[in-house]
């Protein structure tokens, strides 16, 4: 969910992390800081504010720390050198979404140990964190975040020092246990991952060690590459190519140690490995698409990390949690009635979640298109909860919806993409979909977090109600987080069969989606990123009402797209989809796996795993993502920026 990038080398460092802070900004940008080495190599200027990368720059130009942009590319050469003998030419740098803590100023990155000599930045989630914070400050250790990532900041310390560096009575007798550090910072980086379970990105600079910068990978990207100028890491090659198109990816389980004149890198047991280097070859724009050929396809491909992301430390002692809902859970308990309000994707999000709400807490749910809404004098009490889902956090419609809600007494609760957006500071609560920027104007992966967000909010108030019982909370909660792996086998096995069917949209001039149950809701979706990217109108009905009007729309040839993944009304869409086998329509089944009955009246089938009816949006979605996708493509369209649309409705 967050930026980083490092130098070392012969430039001022000030100027190429915040530039490069700048480039990753769409990873997180409710806080972010450097840790700039003393020209001298006598300690580390850490400066951390909270908001815009555009923040930081300033508090480092009021602490003289940063002067004109010197940047890295060619043109900075002259800058450079000129500063390097009295700037500081070493140092890493850190833009955050938050997750472990509120966006303050103590909970950004970077981190220190506890004398301040060692600095780490973070991406990733350490999922022990609580363990690790309570044996370390058993110990002495003294914390000054709500982070699970100061956790790594203190093991480094105690590998590298061999003791806890907060005892100020260092004495001979403690040489011995001083001794027993590994006084390389790699190394001691090395023995902190072997304590950590989660996910992490990490790079940290020592003032023992001037010029050095150590970096370690697992599950979250790391490049690092290297030039006449220094050694650099980012999280994105896009934050350092200015300075270097020859990068190393690292793989999971290996470090790399960066100076001015090279990298050094190795495997989780020490010993030097020699990676394959990656030539870059996209222009900027392309560089920001991570090599993919438009923002729709990097984001569809993203959506199993929004999975990973939006679960992040929803599940304590068995339990859910949900810290920022800003209700107690007796004030839960008395919610009788909830309403979703939202616009559009967002709309099709509160359909699962209406189909959720009431089967697993047994609460009436209603969802409401957010511009309706406060027109209607809806039934409203101190016991109503309105759920307000929102991609931008900014949607005009769904605002004036949250304030008439308040007004009569509703608690509400809101469901975004945006930290600190209108939603969120006009809510009593928020879950944030962890879905990073979304560019592209049709919304992928903010839909399926939303659907995660939703889906969690379902399970709680089951929970709270007691409809649900902790092991099954658990159960589901693993089953969720495995769609993200499911989504994955949707990427690796279903691409020649989307294109198929695509082929059979292609010359179209209108489609008709069905479902049943769950797929009805999912087809709603389907039929809306069709007419948004690829102009080809497209309805969506339950696939019961097909008798009762449009079963006339269908002439041979007639694309009818039908989620018919296994659920309890399964065979009931059969009959259904066989009305239209009748009629000559073209059928495209999206099914589930193992399913061969299907084949006998759909001319296409793509494929997604077996999964709980529950959970059946989050898989069966994203193959009607890329169907939409392709279609758009093959009729000539511009599937980031269709016409007519803007990312953002701030109008009503």
């Amino acid at each position: 969910m967050c930026g980083i990038v490092g130098y070392t080398g012969t430039h001022s460092v000030a100027e190429i992390l915040t530039e490069g802070l700048a480039r990753l900004e769409y990873r997180g940008y409710d806080s972010s800081g450097v840790a700039l080495e003393h020209a001298n190599g006598s300690g580390l200027d850490v400066v951390r504010r909270v908001g815009k990368v555009s923040e930081l720059v300033d508090e480092l130009q009021n602490k003289r720390l940063l002067g004109a942009a010197a940047g890295t590319g060619e043109g900075a050469a002259a800058a450079g050198d000129a500063k390097a003998a009295t700037c500081s030419t070493c140092g890493i740098g850190h833009t955050r979404w938050a997750t472990h803590g509120r966006p303050t100023e103590e909970n950004a990155h970077p981190h220190t140990s506890c004398d301040g000599r060692i600095a780490i930045v973070h991406n990733g989630i350490i999922e022990n964190f609580a363990e690790l914070r309570e044996e370390l400050e058993g110990r002495g250790h003294v914390f000054k975040s709500d982070t699970d990532t100061e956790v790594i900041a203190h093991l480094v310390e105690e590998a590298y020092l061999g003791r806890c560096a907060n005892d100020a009575a260092a004495t001979d007798a403690e040489a011995p246990a001083r001794a027993a550090g590994t006084h390389d910072l790699v190394a001691a980086l090395r023995l902190a991952c072997e304590r950590v379970t989660g996910a992490y990105g990490i790079a940290a600079v020592c003032e023992d060690e001037p010029g050095v910068i150590a970096v370690a990978r697992k599950d979250s990207p790391i490049v690092v590459g290297t030039c006449e100028r220094g050694s650099y890491v980012a999280s994105d090659a896009i934050a350092i190519m200015d300075a270097t198109r020859d990068v190393v990816v690292l793989e999971d389980g290996q470090f790399a140690r960066l100076t001015p004149e090279g990298i050094e890198f190795t495997d989780a047991s020490g010993a030097v490995i020699q990676p394959e280097m990656t030539h870059i070859d996209w222009d900027m724009d392309a560089a920001e698409k991570s090599g993919y050929p438009d923002f729709m396809l990097k984001e569809i491909y993203e959506q199993p990390r929004v999975v990973r992301d939006t679960l992040t430390g929803r599940l304590a002692g068995g339990a859910l949690a949900i810290d920022e809902l800003g209700l107690t859970l007796e004030e839960l308990n008395l919610i009788d009635r909830v309403y979703v309000i939202a616009c559009g994707t967002s709309y099709h999000a509160g359909l699962i979640a209406k189909n959720l709400v009431e089967a697993w807490a047994r609460i009436p749910c209603e969802v409401e298109a957010a511009s309706e809404f406060r027109y209607r004098d809806p039934i409203i009490t101190p016991s109503t909860l309105v759920v307000a889902v929102s991609q931008s956090g900014e949607t005009a419609d769904t605002l004036a919806a949250i304030r008439d809600a308040r007004i009569k007494g509703a608690k509400v609760f809101g469901i975004t993409n945006v930290v600190g957006s209108p939603v969120a500071r006009e809510s009593d609560g928020v879950i944030y979909t962890k879905a990073n920027k979304e560019i592209a104007v049709a919304s992928t992966k903010s839909f399926i977090g939303q659907v995660v967000s939703l889906t969690l909010l379902a399970m709680l108030l089951a929970q709270v109600k007691g409809r649900l019982r902790q092991a099954q909370v658990r159960l589901l909660f693993r089953e969720l987080g495995d769609t993200a792996e499911q989504i994955q086998r949707i990427f690796d096995t279903q691409e020649p069969a989307i294109h198929e069917a695509a082929l059979a949209c292609e010359h179209a001039s209108s489609a008709l989606f069905v479902g049943r149950g769950m797929g009805a809701a999912i087809s709603y979706e389907g039929a809306l990123k069709l007419k948004e990217i690829s102009y080809l109108h497209a309805e969506a009905y339950a696939a019961g009402e097909m008798k009762h009007g449009p079963i006339a729309l269908i002439t041979p040839g007639f694309p009818v797209i039908a989620v018919a993944t296994k659920s309890p009304t399964y065979d009931k869409l059969v009959s259904n989809l066989k009305e239209c086998e009748a009629r000559g329509a073209t059928i495209i089944a999206i099914a589930t796996e193992g399913d061969e009955d299907i084949r006998a009246i759909a001319d296409h089938v793509i494929y997604v795993p077996p999964v709980r009816d529950a959970m059946s949006p989050i898989t069966a979605t994203v193959p009607l993502q890329l169907l939409a996708r392709e279609v758009a493509l093959l009729r000539g369209c511009d599937v980031d920026r269709p016409r007519n649309l803007a990312k953002s409705v701030t109008v009503e």
